[in-house]
């Protein structure tokens, strides 16, 4: 089965400098520039020449839709899901809410009803690993969610740092009821 990913809000958070090196690190080649808003990479692969047309600008209306073809074209050559590579293109997502579970309480501050958690939650489809630190009322509701294995949804503002995802100004953090009467 083949997933494909069309949410152009998502699309549109993928920060430009980020696919830049992606691009590099994975062996495109920067060759020439396209009008005055774009640039061409190319990659051979199998004796097949791939050209993916990168935006010099994130402000550009079509934007997201660059962005798709891109993950299209790069699904095709590395031959991995969209989601897997939107994944690796994410960097932020400000003022995201996160649906999981809480996998790990570690050790609370000494000085205030506080502490830095592990959730499991969803980005772009998939499931990852989230730090963030909650404290008084959200601290007390994660132990809970954890102790019971209960669901969890939560609002902040998602970054990625050295491949792990991390969720600053984390609020409304809630006990998802599904399932429960």
């Amino acid at each position: 089965m083949k997933v494909t990913f069309q949410d152009s809000e998502t699309l549109q958070t993928v920060n430009l400098n980020q696919v830049r090196n992606y691009l590099q690190i994975h062996g495109w080649n920067e060759d020439k520039p396209f009008l005055e808003n774009a640039t061409l990479w190319h990659k051979p692969v199998a004796g097949e020449e791939f050209e993916i047309l990168l935006p010099n600008q994130q402000n550009l209306g079509d934007y997201a839709a660059r962005i798709r073809e891109i993950i299209e074209i790069l699904e095709s050559v590395e031959n991995r899901s969209q989601i897997e590579i939107l994944a690796d293109l994410i960097t932020g997502l400000p003022n995201t809410t996160i649906q999981g579970v809480v996998m790990q309480i570690h050790t609370p501050n000494p000085d205030k009803l506080s502490g830095e958690i592990t959730l499991l939650g969803v980005i772009a489809d998939k499931l990852h690993k989230i730090k963030t630190e909650l404290a008084d009322k959200d601290y007390i509701l994660a132990i809970k969610a954890y102790q019971e294995r209960l669901p969890f949804l939560c609002t902040g503002d998602l970054i990625k740092e050295n491949q792990t995802f991390i969720l600053k100004n984390p609020r409304n953090f809630t006990l998802d009821d599904l399932g429960q009467n």
